[in-house]
């Protein structure tokens, strides 16, 4: 199988569903296969992968507390979750879990090859990432992620105010110097303080720190 293909981790307990769906697969994907919900979370942590496929029903740990886990170690690979057909709270809590999507059985292995052409297209669009203590600032999508994999949007300005501070995080940016960058003429320094406040009540309040006296500076959050 050629290396060049994208890695997939698939987390199913079920043999003859499995045997199927890497059959179907294998084509488009490198496939690492684990059966055990509480081993896959290792094969997470110690390896990188393109996508993810995890069943909701699982030995050792269930698929939405391997998603959670996931999230929690900062992982942001997208994750399609196999479920139950007709199983809302599986799907809800899934997707609370951190799953981008999901997928009820039985499924057509057509959908799901676009369901995972869609979610790898959408995650390599989200382009540049800078990591903000333990949140990760994606700004071509203007979003910040929580440690736990909760997505934040961010408006233009926001996000233009956070990339500055990002872009140098040692550095500390007076008002006026994050005025002529971020901001237009028409607005008062005022719009500064206004916007850092905005952004920590949409994060956290040590996205951005304070530096009596001289400005603003990145923060380090957990």
């Amino acid at each position: 199988m050629s290396e060049a293909l994208p890695a997939l981790l698939y987390v199913e307990d079920d043999a003859d569903i499995a045997e199927m769906t890497i059959e179907a697969l294998s084509d488009a994907y490198r496939i690492d296969h684990v059966a055990d919900g509480e081993v896959a979370l290792q094969w997470a942590l110690r390896n990188r992968y393109d996508v993810m496929v995890v069943d909701r029903r699982l030995p050792g740990r269930d698929g939405a507390s391997l998603v959670e886990a996931i999230r929690t170690a900062r992982i942001t690979t997208p994750i399609l979750m196999l479920t139950a057909l007709g199983n809302v709270p599986d799907r809800v809590e899934g997707l609370d879990a951190g799953a981008n999507d999901y997928l009820t059985k039985p499924f057509d292995f057509d959908e799901l090859l676009a369901r995972l052409r869609a979610l790898r297209r959408g995650f390599q669009a989200e382009g540049r990432r800078r990591e903000v203590g333990e949140w990760i600032f994606v700004p071509d999508s203007q979003a910040v992620h929580s440690p736990s994999g909760l997505r934040v949007t961010l408006t233009a300005t926001e996000n233009a105010l956070l990339e500055l501070l990002s872009a140098s995080p040692e550095r500390v940016f007076s008002r006026e110097e994050i005025m002529q960058v971020v901001f237009t003429t028409a607005d008062g320094v005022g719009a500064v303080d206004t916007y850092v406040h905005y952004i920590r009540r949409k994060t956290t309040p040590e996205m951005i720190e304070t530096v009596r006296g001289r400005g603003y500076r990145l923060g380090m959050p957990s």
